[in-house]
């Protein structure tokens, strides 16, 4: 979902917000209706989509960095955000070669770290943890175990996280909400999530080696 390169799954949700965007679809999905409330100050968004979700944090007064691979999505919140004047930074950008020189009070990633190789779901986790101020938040989504919808994936480029896994990654910080949620898909199959939103411990020491 924030790939630059062809991959499936951008060409799958580029053509998915292309038809968003014609029929004016702005509604925030389950996901990032749990996450709002959790979002304060300079915000990350990670894998944005049409950053429904960075334009509700941006109008509730965060000020948002989002981040997507779809050219589709990003020019429509640039859109967006300008005719709102809405603080968004919005970047068309590969999530594996970002690189920031800051941490943000929330950083979100819903419906991106399932697009990777395992290795590089962790990795990627890793960084995210590293992304986040003390006393910040983080929000992450992820395929689970059990999902059998895999139309959009690359084969060998996704990753089933089990139903504890986000759970046990961030151990040590506040568990404000977890869930797992499952929903029917094409041809009688199934995605099931976990979203995990976790405050990090005050005292944490900010790790820049994700940034470099």
């Amino acid at each position: 979902m924030s790939f630059v390169k062809k991959t499936p799954a951008v060409e799958f949700f580029d053509a998915q917000f292309q038809r968003q965007v014609s029929a004016a679809d702005y509604a925030l999905n389950p996901f990032e209706q749990a996450a709002l409330p959790f979002l304060f100050g300079e915000v990350l968004d990670l894998g944005c989509g049409l950053g429904n979700l960075a334009v509700a944090a941006a109008q509730q007064g965060c000020r948002v960095t989002a981040v997507d691979g779809s050219p589709a999505a990003i020019a429509d919140l640039q859109r967006r955000a300008k005719a709102q004047n809405l603080p968004i930074a919005a970047m068309e950008e590969d999530a594996l070669r970002i690189r920031l020189d800051r941490t943000f009070d929330s950083v979100v990633s819903i419906g991106l770290l399932m697009f990777f190789p395992q290795e590089i779901a962790r990795q990627q986790l890793a960084r995210i943890k590293e992304w986040v101020k003390p006393g910040g938040i983080a929000v992450v989504n992820v395929f689970i175990e059990g999902t059998t919808y895999l139309a959009m994936t690359q084969p060998g480029h996704y990753y089933l996280f089990s139903e504890t896994e986000l759970a046990e990654a961030f151990a040590g910080w506040t568990r404000e909400y977890q869930k797992i949620e499952s929903f029917d898909a094409p041809n009688q199959t199934i995605k099931r999530f976990c979203t995990l939103i976790a405050r990090k411990p005050a005292g944490s020491p900010t790790d820049t080696s994700a940034r470099s």
